[in-house]
Formats: C-alpha cells, sequence, structure tokens
C-alpha cells in the first residue's frame, strides 16, 4: 500500500478544512466563505448553537427511544443529519420538528431516519429499499408500476424493468387457466396483484424448462440409436 506524507504546514491546513465543514456544513452553498465571512458566521452561529442545539433520537412505534441521531446519520433522501437545517435563533414550538435538507435541489422536507435490521437496510411495506422511494413528501416508490393501464399497454425492451418482470406469458405458455388467475380478485390491492402474477409467471417458466429439459434425454437417445 502506497504511503502519502505531507507537510506539517499542509496537515494544519487539512485540519482547518475538517474543522471548517464540521463548522459551516453545507451553509456555504458549495462556495467556501472567506476568512472574514467565516470568523463572522462563526460569531453569529456557534452562540446559537449552544443556546438551541438539538438532541434528535429516533423512536420506535413502541415510544422507546432506539437510535441517537448524530451528525453522520442519514436521512430517508440519502443525506446526512449534519446537511439538513439544524441551527434556530428560535425554537419552533411545535413537534415533531422539521429539520428540511438544506442539499441544492433535494426535496426533503424533514430529517426522517430509516432504522436498520443491524447493518442491512429494511423494505418499505411495497417490498422495495427506501432509496428507491422518492424523498418528497409523498415518498412515491419509484419501482412499482405507476397503474394498471401501463402494465396493460404494450411493453418494449426501453420500458422500466418491473413493467417487464410483469409483462403477460408467451402465447406458448399462456392458456385459459393462468388468463383466469391473473385477472384481478376482489380483495386484492395493487401490490397482491402484482405479486401473484409475478410468482404466476415464475411457475410457468419454472414448468417449462422442466419440460424442455425432460425432453432432451429422448432425444438424445433416438441420435444414438439412429447412429
Amino acid at each position: 500500500m502506497e504511503r502519502l506524507s505531507i507537510s506539517p504546514g499542509a496537515a494544519a491546513a487539512v485540519d482547518e478544512y475538517l474543522e471548517y465543514r464540521r463548522v459551516v456544513g453545507e451553509d456555504d452553498g458549495g462556495i467556501l466563505f472567506t476568512p472574514e465571512e467565516y470568523e463572522e458566521y462563526k460569531t453569529k452561529v456557534l452562540p446559537m448553537r449552544l443556546r438551541n442545539r438539538l438532541y434528535v433520537s429516533w423512536r420506535s412505534p413502541t415510544g422507546m427511544d432506539c437510535k441517537l441521531v448524530g451528525p453522520e446519520t442519514l436521512c430517508f433522501c440519502t443525506h446526512r443529519y449534519k446537511q439538513h437545517k439544524t441551527d434556530f435563533e428560535v425554537i419552533p414550538p411545535e413537534r415533531p420538528i422539521s429539520l428540511p435538507c438544506k442539499v441544492s435541489q433535494c426535496p426533503c422536507s424533514a430529517f426522517y431516519y430509516v432504522p436498520l435490521n443491524g447493518t442491512q437496510p429494511i423494505r418499505c411495506r411495497c417490498k422495495h429499499f427506501a432509496d428507491q422511494h422518492s424523498a418528497d413528501p409523498e415518498r412515491a416508490c419509484r419501482a412499482c408500476a405507476p397503474s394498471l393501464e401501463a402494465l396493460g399497454s404494450p411493453v418494449i425492451a426501453m420500458d422500466h424493468p418491473f413493467l417487464r418482470a410483469h409483462q403477460g406469458p408467451s402465447s406458448s405458455l399462456q392458456g385459459t387457466s393462468n388468463q383466469d388467475s391473473s385477472l384481478r380478485r376482489p380483495d386484492e390491492d395493487d401490490m397482491a396483484y402484482f405479486e401473484r402474477r409475478y410468482q404466476e409467471r415464475l411457475k410457468m417458466e419454472k414448468a417449462a424448462k422442466k419440460k424442455t429439459a425432460g425432453a432432451l434425454p429422448s432425444k438424445m437417445k433416438q441420435k444414438d440409436e439412429k447412429k
């Protein structure tokens, strides 16, 4: 492994930059403050942080504080806690306090911690991960099919993989019973309907592969007999 060595002066400059980032975060808009602006910022913001510092934790549905949120903790929008608005001259009276993301063009309007299962991310009720959803307040899943009308339209190679996965079975595999079973049932929501159609297609593909594999030995045997 190659070792990098820097002069004492350069090391001090790196330390100063890291301190600058810890203090300023995203407040400079991507353009470094001048020394004068930086000193003015610290004079204004640091006393306010000491006076109105926020301690944030994630509370489980049972009411227990399970996770203490720190500067590097990720939000639903994939940005970190330190990239959200946490400085207030006066603490807002409403609870919970909304902490909108300060990253440019991020639609996240409030910090939202996504709990983990150990080190693994958990799935939404739609079976997709948090980063597959939009960061706006609707938090719509970008991986789910948009509507039944979209599924009913012709599917081409350029379409989203989710739509291609739920494309109807080919004519060689499709039968009357499969057509009937893929119809929407009265008590099914969208996700249950899509999941059932997907599982049915997997079963048909497995059955077709098994049938093809069973036919191969007999054909090879016929060729051997002719020889």
